[in-house]
């Protein structure tokens, strides 16, 4: 074969391209640009919740509702954790801190005590959190008797 011939085997140059390809990728965008238009302007708003407090607040409280933010306070006043152990004083002091004071201030239960420490719902709760860690120590059992 010689360099003159030319092989049936390769390709034919490419055709010159028309405007047709164009004009349907064109159309597919716009479908879809529009779609997009009609998907976005479907779609509702989104409701902001917030919760609703469980009681009137007392007095010592501020009436002012605000959102929820978990505290990393480590002494709390009235807290006494010293009889329990180490991760029950850390659980102890996780609850205070992660659970929402019932009476309306939104702020943990360690805030609430030690920003409003005339607040008697915080003040009872603290307590009642510690007796549920004291009846929970005496409840497990001792890890040196498991077999």
């Amino acid at each position: 074969m010689s360099s003159t011939e030319s092989n049936s085997n390769s390709a034919s140059p490419n055709p010159p391209a028309s405007g047709k390809p164009r004009s349907t990728a064109a159309v597919a965008v716009l479908g879809v640009v529009l779609l997009a238009a009609l998907v976005w302007a479907m779609a509702p708003s989104r409701a902001r919740f917030a919760p609703a407090p469980l009681r009137e607040p007392p007095a010592g409280c501020p009436h002012v509702i605000t959102d929820f933010v978990p505290t990393d306070i480590t002494e709390v006043p009235g807290a006494d954790v010293s009889a329990l152990s180490k991760p029950q004083q850390n659980h102890v002091l996780y609850r205070l801190n992660f659970e929402p004071c019932p009476c309306g201030c939104n702020t943990s239960i360690a805030a609430c005590r030690m920003n409003h420490p005339a607040c008697p719902l915080c003040k009872d709760l603290v307590q009642k959190i510690i007796a549920e860690e004291r009846s929970a120590q005496r409840q497990e059992p001792d890890p040196q008797i498991r077999k």
